[in-house]
């Protein structure tokens, strides 16, 4: 750690300013995704043209603390030398001219940039990055306070009812993530009603084409469902994911290094159908990957998690069948990278949000746009951090989060920020 920090980690610093958010989140694919979605400038002479607005946007996620006024100052005096932008005599628009140009952007350029940019960051020379040749990705969620207005409230619904109803409306966000990296690489978001869709499952569902043959997917017990599982297990990737405890895993085989073969059960499918398929399994016959699926199970207990002391029973099922591929030890320790993604998520709400802050945007499009701000401006330091991490050759969390934002925020406004 002393190494990085004082000789490589100055020179990290010197090269960290605002300008990150330009290097992985870049113009041509800003241009791109405004033209995409025909959010083109009206104007040539607008003062906030739509490229504009969308650094402004994710310099929102970078200075929460400040009002539209104050971003927009942290942006000045580099946008103002941007040839084609302003003309010599150019000030800076009101609170009021930029909530317009806001509304003007809108939410989808934000959301096509984000599907457009965001992609795994790690190599095989990151440390921790990969289990053998699959990279180590989870999905989890998390949830948002938004301004409590009419309009956001029907949209996105209130956590709990009655006297245990949230204080404010909330937005769910569900992500995939490099564990190694933190880096968010797709990611679906609803509200927390009671409205078809809303569930973490739900949102979990549209994420899954996002995946690669070469991921190793983890996901907590909420995840699971026999059709989640099936429609994840087609994308090629191999999963690993923690199940409930009262879900009926039969034993198929067992195995050497003490887990076990089972079956998962289409839950549709009871009765003598249902012994009929685990027989199948038992004798080695195919199975309809809509009736049924093979699975390995992994259980191990973690101790001193139980409030009887006898210890937390983790159960886990896994797609890799093979004991050579992933021994249940090896498994059972590459799980708990999954926690990787909750420090993605303390990242994101904590230190870039700041603990327990409600959004700023009063209606629906507007939220949108700021969380997709949020994760774009995230993926740029959790890219900078592992391109430095993996050049140092230590794991990317040994950079510090809080100190890479914090070098970030001091070194703005300077020409060479944003190149043009």
């Amino acid at each position: 750690m002393a190494k990085i920090e004082e000789q490589p980690g100055r020179r990290f610093a010197d090269a960290v300013s605002l300008g990150v958010l330009a290097r992985w989140v870049p113009r041509d694919e800003i241009d791109a995704a405004v033209v995409a979605t025909g959010k083109q400038a009206k104007r040539k002479d607008g003062k906030l043209p739509p490229h504009v607005m969308v650094y402004f946007t994710l310099a929102m996620a970078l200075f929460a603390d400040d009002d539209y006024e104050g971003v927009l100052a942290h942006l000045a005096g580099t946008l103002a030398s941007w040839p084609d932008c302003w003309d010599a005599e150019w000030e800076a628009p009101g609170s009021g001219g930029i909530a317009q140009a806001r509304q003007r952007l809108g939410s989808e350029p934000l959301r096509e940039l984000f599907s457009q940019v965001a992609a795994p960051v790690t190599d095989m020379l990151t440390p921790g990055a990969f289990l053998g040749s699959r990279r180590l990705v989870a999905v989890d969620g998390m949830e948002w306070d938004v301004p409590d207005t009419p309009q956001n409230a029907a949209f996105f619904g209130y956590a709990g009812s009655g006297d245990k109803r949230s204080a404010f409306p909330k937005v769910r966000v569900v992500a995939l993530s490099e564990c190694a990296s933190h880096a968010y690489f797709a990611a679906a978001i609803g509200g927390v009603g009671a409205g078809e869709g809303s569930g973490e499952q739900s949102l979990a569902a549209t994420l899954w084409g996002h995946l690669d043959s070469d991921m190793l997917l983890l996901a907590d017990r909420n995840f699971y469902s026999f059709a989640n599982w099936c429609d994840a297990q087609a994308s090629g990737a191999q999963l690993l994911w923690r199940v409930k405890s009262d879900l009926r895993l039969p034993v198929v085989e067992k195995l050497p290094d003490g887990s076990y073969t089972s079956v998962l059960v289409n839950p549709g499918i009871r009765g003598k159908r249902r012994e009929a398929l685990i027989e199948a399994a038992r004798d080695g016959q195919e199975l309809d990957p809509g009736q049924a699926a093979l699975v390995r199970v992994i259980e191990y207990t973690v101790p001193d998690r139980d409030p009887d002391g006898d210890g937390e029973l983790i159960c886990l099922i896994t797609t890799i069948l093979d004991i050579r591929d992933g021994p249940a030890a090896t498994l059972a320790e590459a799980y708990h990278q999954r926690w990787e993604h909750e420090t993605g998520n303390d990242q994101i709400k904590t230190h870039l949000r700041g603990p327990g802050r409600v959004l700023r945007s009063k209606k629906p499009d507007l939220v949108l746009a700021e969380i997709y701000g949020y994760l774009l401006t995230h993926y740029a330091l959790s890219a900078l951090i592992c391109e430095a991490a993996t050049e140092a050759q230590i794991d990317p969390d040994r950079v510090k989060f809080t100190r890479t934002v914090r070098i970030v925020r001091r070194h703005t406004g300077t020409d060479a920020d944003f190149p043009p």
